[in-house]
């Protein structure tokens, strides 16, 4: 059978504020459970997909093989098998794949980490559908390391989806809940390993079966998950990669609204407008972690650092508001079910192939990029600047597309990305000088002593040259997707 659920990331002073104001009806049930997470030393259970636990409740113990949604953030929709257990040995039979993965491999499987929670059940009624409400307070536990867990899971029993989306915002009403996006079991994997300093984009999960509709939810939802992962990192260290990482998952957010704007017409423009918002927040900071190890030591780097902290207090204030809440859920919501997916005008395009509708796209987005890089020695800032995020908005496409185009196409992909990655590297170099007196001004420091040669510095005349070769270079580079 498939679970669907939405997960919820609470404080402990969110869980408590949830309960105490009622929004869950009636009295809860109140479980206490213990699960042990197994896996081979070589993690060969998680790089197949699926997690293997045995939970014990009141004594009875259940054995439960999931399947992953891989790149999923906030609804989680999964197959998974239950089956009681005698004790803390999994049963390994042909009702799983487990087996059939594990193969030789099955010997070895063992405790990787444990997790203990108090559950608080609520069952209700929404939109015609009925779903449990559950708020889990625990820890997990993998050898000497330790992660509380607080979060809220709304498991749709039956009906409708997006009546889960309407509870999430019940309670977003009385407490701070922001979408979750990490599963139980990879809470547990985390901390098997190096913790994060922050997290790059991962490969979204496409194939050529998908039409361009399902390739569009992937992508939002992988960008989605890359996002709150920073988020979550940045606000607790306040350092420059998890912002950095933040602003790059916002920026393959908006790329894809615009890739996909043929298919989705004038539906989610009030979203894009949000996203705008936050990634605007989340630039100015970003604009003073790239001008701060520029300025040498003294009043004026003093002054920047200020500054970024500053940026960084109203990044905090931005993360934390109502708004950008609100605007995760609404991006999950609309994405799973919103009037995109009911607009005969564009049903052609929604029910066509995500490999052919990739190709249009990459082709629209290499004739801009060709065409706006003719002269570039002799463009304007702002020209260059507007050229620099067409190549960005042809690499995030690249990037998103490329499983559709592994085996043959392989070779000629990597050779177009790493040109086009260069041309990218060139034209950043170019965009920081001229954004630097820019931001100068913004801060009212364009006068400041050592302003100036923030700006002047280095000569441009080698940069513009570079770039314009990794152009032609670009343009010379071969269209693997026709």
């Amino acid at each position: 059978m498939d679970e669907i659920e939405l997960k919820l990331h609470l404080t402990e002073a969110a869980a408590r504020a949830i309960e105490a104001a009622g929004v869950l009806p009636g009295k809860p049930r109140t479980l206490s459970q213990r699960s042990l997470y197994f896996d081979t030393p070589d993690r060969a259970l998680a790089g197949a997909g699926l997690s293997l636990r045995i939970r014990e409740t009141r004594g009875r113990r259940i054995q439960t093989v999931k399947g992953a949604d891989r790149g999923s953030a906030g609804i989680f929709a999964r197959p998974e098998h239950e089956m009681p257990v005698p004790d803390d040995r999994p049963v390994l039979d042909d009702t799983t794949p487990v087996a059939r993965i594990l193969g030789g491999k099955a010997f070895a499987l063992a405790p990787v980490f444990a997790l203990s929670v108090t559950r608080r059940i609520w069952v209700l009624e929404e939109g015609g559908a009925r779903i449990e409400a559950m708020i889990d307070r625990g820890r997990v536990t993998a050898a000497d390391r330790q992660s509380p867990l607080c979060e809220c899971e709304l498991e749709l029993v039956s009906g409708p989806p997006g009546a889960l989306f309407a509870v999430a915002r019940r309670l977003g009403a009385v407490a701070p809940v922001k979408l979750g996006v990490l599963t139980k079991s990879e809470r547990g994997h985390r901390l098997t390993g190096p913790l994060p300093v922050a997290v790059k984009a991962e490969d979204v999960a496409l194939d050529r079966d998908m039409t361009a509709a399902q390739a569009f939810q992937r992508i939002v939802l992988s960008c989605l998950r890359q996002f709150r992962l920073n988020e979550d990192l940045l606000l607790a260290t306040r350092t420059p990669e998890p912002l950095h990482q933040a602003r790059v998952a916002l920026r393959r957010l908006r790329s894809a609204f615009t890739i996909f704007r043929p298919m989705l017409g004038a539906s989610g423009t009030a979203l894009r407008e949000e996203l705008r918002w936050l990634a605007g927040t989340l630039g100015d900071a970003r604009d003073l972690d790239v001008l701060l190890p520029r300025a040498s030591a003294g009043p004026l780097q003093d002054r920047i650092r200020a500054a970024r902290e500053a940026a960084y207090d109203g990044v905090a204030e931005a993360l934390g508001s109502e708004q950008a809440r609100a605007l995760m859920l609404d991006l999950a919501e609309w994405t799973g079910g919103g009037d995109w997916l009911s607009d005969p005008e564009t049903q052609a395009l929604r029910d066509s192939g995500a490999q052919d509708f990739a190709a249009t796209a990459l082709s629209r987005f290499r004739r801009k990029v060709k065409k706006g890089g003719r002269d570039l020695s002799r463009l304007e800032d702002e020209a260059r600047h507007e050229l620099r995020k067409d190549a960005k908005k042809l690499r995030y496409a690249a990037e998103f597309f490329a499983p559709l185009f592994a085996g043959d196409w392989r070779k000629g992909r990597r050779r177009f990305g790493a040109a086009l990655a260069d041309f990218q590297d060139h034209l950043g170099a170019l965009n920081d000088l001229a954004a630097a007196p820019l931001v100068l001004d913004r801060l009212g420091l364009a006068d400041a002593l050592g302003a100036a040669d923030l700006a002047d510095a280095v000569d441009r005349a080698p940069l513009l040259a570079a770039a314009e070769d990794a152009h032609r270079a670009l343009v010379r580079a071969e269209r693997y997707w026709t």
